[in-house]
């Protein structure tokens, strides 16, 4: 479970909705649910896709009309203007894709990994370890 306030990068195909490039395909299950959960804790998302033009416009659309409006969109924050000199990564620090080693964990997995509710000890209520010359 994160404490902290991260920028997190979300894949859309695949990802937010079924594979059915070009078109918008289904949502996955708690993929919404767990993006507003996300943003309700202060975290930034970052649409990273690679759809343009029209279908960039429907897949931002069809976020918007289930309750996600994007930190920023391809890019790291809203005003970037890209320059092709430079690379194209992004500054996140969390990616959420279907392309990952192993596969695209469940929308609940990413949840409980995330913002789950599970009882993990904190740095303020863990105890502190004795040092050597504490004993």
């Amino acid at each position: 479970m994160i404490t902290e306030t991260y920028t997190i990068a979300v894949d859309f195909d695949g990802t937010i909705v079924e594979d059915e490039y070009p078109k918008v395909g289904k949502p996955m299950l708690f993929a919404f649910d767990t993006m507003k959960k996300l943003q309700e804790r202060g975290h930034r998302l970052i649409l990273w896709t690679y759809r343009k033009e029209k279908a960039l416009d429907e897949a931002v659309q069809f976020c918007e009309k289930n309750g996600i409006v994007f930190y920023a969109v391809n890019k790291s924050f809203p005003d970037e203007e890209f320059d092709p000199k430079y690379s194209r990564k992004i500054n996140a620090d969390l990616f959420i894709d279907d392309r990952n080693i192993g596969g695209l964990m469940s929308w609940g997995e990413i949840y409980q990994n995330l913002i789950g509710e599970q009882k993990l000890s904190s740095s303020k209520t863990k105890k502190k370890k004795k040092g050597w010359f504490s004993f």
